[in-house]
């Protein structure tokens, strides 16, 4: 007889092409991942993975099953989780994937507040920098940014991080200070790596509202926002960086401003979670209390006067009012903080 659970197993080493990660990310000793797949090729009676040194390759039927399993998975998920939610309160484990940055500047603030309301909920938390598979690896919600292009998941919008580009007085000194765009041309660069190891282009609009395209190639590239951030301010280049790192430091002169007229544009924040999860009422609660949560709502208020520092030097993320009615000077786009 089929084992549904083999079904979630399989996809998750199809997903992750690995059987240790695989192992890793459902909580399970790799040998149980093992057998649960050599079971289900077994009463499917084919062959579905190729084991190599390297990864895993899926035969022509791993690939179908695959295709389907996905959809078959997300469908019972949501049945589970229905019969489950009729009159049923959040409870168990909560996982919950996000940037470190977001880590340490939001979900280490709501997170303890979260759990005295709730109090048979447990909270597992992952902060990583790689781009995490929420269906694959099982987990329950995410904080994100940027655009949401995976179909699997349900994303609400919380609001935008600001940015700002900015560079170290040491390296002013040394290096100088551009006075228009063209002169960061020759000038050292911290950044992130582009999506596929692409670089990234950084789009500007000035106050007239002229657009400005600014080709980027790095010195530095780091994988990690907050990395960048310490980069920046011991003096390696130039980095375009989220306002809520930089803000105590541009007020206590260990960053600099540069050309505030082209002030960076917002990257969009939002929680997600995969459609199976939607009903549960532990991930309703968790995204309600986000959204509704006083932390964030005070640190994502931009409060930037006209000189371009913020007021309470706590700016996480801009309401969408307070965007609407704050001057818009974009710039750099699909970045992650």
């Amino acid at each position: 007889m089929l084992d549904l659970n083999a079904f979630r197993i399989f996809d998750s080493v199809a997903t992750l092409r690995s059987f240790s990660a695989a192992a890793r990310a459902l909580g399970l000793p790799k040998s149980s991942v093992s057998r649960a797949v050599a079971l289900l090729e077994s009463e499917l009676g084919t062959r579905l993975m190729q084991r190599t040194t390297r990864e895993v390759v899926l035969t022509e039927s791993g690939v179908a099953l695959k295709e389907r399993c996905a959809d078959i998975l997300v469908r019972l998920g949501e049945t589970v989780d229905y019969i489950g939610s009729l009159g049923s309160e959040p409870r168990g484990v909560l996982k919950i994937s996000s940037g470190i940055g977001t880590g340490l500047h939001m979900l280490a603030d709501v997170v303890p507040r979260f759990l005295e309301i709730y109090p048979e909920v447990d909270v597992s938390i992952d902060l990583t920098s790689r781009s995490v598979d929420l269906v694959a690896e099982n987990v329950d919600v995410a904080i994100r940014m940027g655009p949401m292009p995976d179909s699997r998941l349900v994303a609400t919008r919380l609001g935008s991080i600001p940015r700002w580009l900015c560079c170290s007085p040491v390296y002013a000194e040394r290096k100088g200070l551009p006075s228009r765009l063209e002169e960061l041309k020759g000038h050292d660069i911290v950044e992130m790596p582009g999506s596929n190891g692409r670089p990234r282009t950084w789009t500007f609009s000035g106050p007239s509202g002229e657009s400005k395209k600014f080709e980027v190639n790095p010195r530095v590239s780091v994988n990690d926002a907050t990395s960048m951030h310490r980069m920046v301010v011991q003096g390696a280049g130039f980095g375009c960086l989220a306002a809520y790192l930089c803000v105590d430091d541009v007020h206590a002169g260990r960053l600099l401003r540069v050309l505030p007229e082209l002030r960076p544009a917002p990257v969009d924040v939002s929680i997600v979670f995969p459609t199976n999860k939607r009903l549960s009422p532990t991930v309703r609660a968790f995204v309600d209390f986000i959204k509704a949560s006083e932390i964030p709502n005070k640190l994502w208020h931009d409060e930037t006067p006209q000189d371009g520092v913020s007021r309470s030097q706590r700016t996480l993320v801009s309401s969408t009012t307070a965007q609407e009615s704050a001057p818009s000077i974009p710039c750099v786009p699909e970045r992650s903080a």
